[in-house]
């Protein structure tokens, strides 16, 4: 299933189900937002597939009336994977790591498919980085590589949005990392049992029509078994938890001469088996 947070005209964010060119809101099956789906295991999974089949006509809605917002639009933690990709660590002129390279974003600057990426006045060097991420459905502490199935709800598209001044202007990333809308996530969250290998998945960036980033999942230095059994060593991951891969070759700073984000830019970053996650660039006013 493709699960989705939208809005209805004037309304509040609702949890629903993708079908086609519509939408099926699941508050009429209980689940007030992204995050109750999330919590609800497996009963809640059967619930849901139950009242989509049965779905009363009041509860489906056209795309064209809603606006998609982010799969998860406040997600308790969003965890980012710094140089997980080979390629792009060779770019960047850093070490293979031998642990993963963690650093986090603040919540409050997830945005969805087609809101614009605000470049702030105060960063010259904003870059992007298409990243393949994962949500936690069940939760847990020190969770065993191989039980990774167990604990991963699904997939989605995402956006390490960078200022690569501000990142580099200190040893620790996330200042960089965290202005606001520099985390575009979507356009939707695809249930774990709807991809066989979530490491043997095509990633792509382009912008105006020019393809930047082009990669497979297979090529992560560390896959999601290694970084769930890694995170959990130290936190306990709850549901809604999102952690953003990392991101291949190709990014802006790294070009000759750099191609930094612009005002007018359409950024698409697009993931196999999850679609296109597209968002305009605007200037901050």
């Amino acid at each position: 299933m493709k699960f989705v947070t939208f809005r209805r005209a004037s309304g509040r964010p609702e949890a629903g189900v993708l079908l086609g060119d519509q939408a099926v809101g699941l508050a009429g099956a209980g689940f007030s937002n992204m995050l109750s789906v999330l919590a609800s295991g497996a009963e809640g999974r059967a619930k849901i597939e139950n009242f989509v089949h049965h779905r009363p006509a009041d509860s489906t809605f056209p795309l064209s009336s809603i606006q998609l917002l982010a799969p998860v639009p406040r997600p308790p933690k969003l965890i980012c994977v710094g140089l997980n990709y080979r390629d792009h660590a060779a770019e960047a002129r850093q070490e293979i790591p031998k642990i993963p390279n963690i650093f986090a974003k603040f919540s409050n600057v997830v945005i969805g498919p087609g809101q614009p990426i605000v470049l702030p006045k105060n960063s010259r060097q904003p870059d992007y980085e298409a990243e393949f991420a994962f949500v936690i459905g069940t939760g847990g502490r020190h969770i065993p590589g191989y039980a990774w199935r167990e604990h991963v709800f699904g997939y989605t598209a995402f956006n390490d949005v960078s200022a690569r001044d501000f990142q580099r202007a200190t040893s620790q990333w996330m200042i960089g990392k965290t202005f606001d809308t520099f985390a575009p996530m979507g356009p939707c969250l695809v249930s774990a049992d709807e991809i066989a290998d979530p490491h043997a998945l095509d990633i792509s960036l382009r912008i105006g029509g020019e393809t930047l980033q082009h990669s497979n999942t297979r090529e992560l230095i560390f896959k999601i078994p290694d970084l769930l059994a890694y995170l959990s060593s130290v936190v306990t991951l709850e549901p809604g938890d999102v952690v953003a891969t990392g991101t291949p070759a190709g990014v802006g700073f790294a070009r000759t001469p750099p191609r930094y984000l612009q005002p007018g830019d359409e950024v698409i970053v697009s993931i196999e088996g999850i679609g296109e996650l597209r968002n305009p660039v605007v200037a901050e006013s």
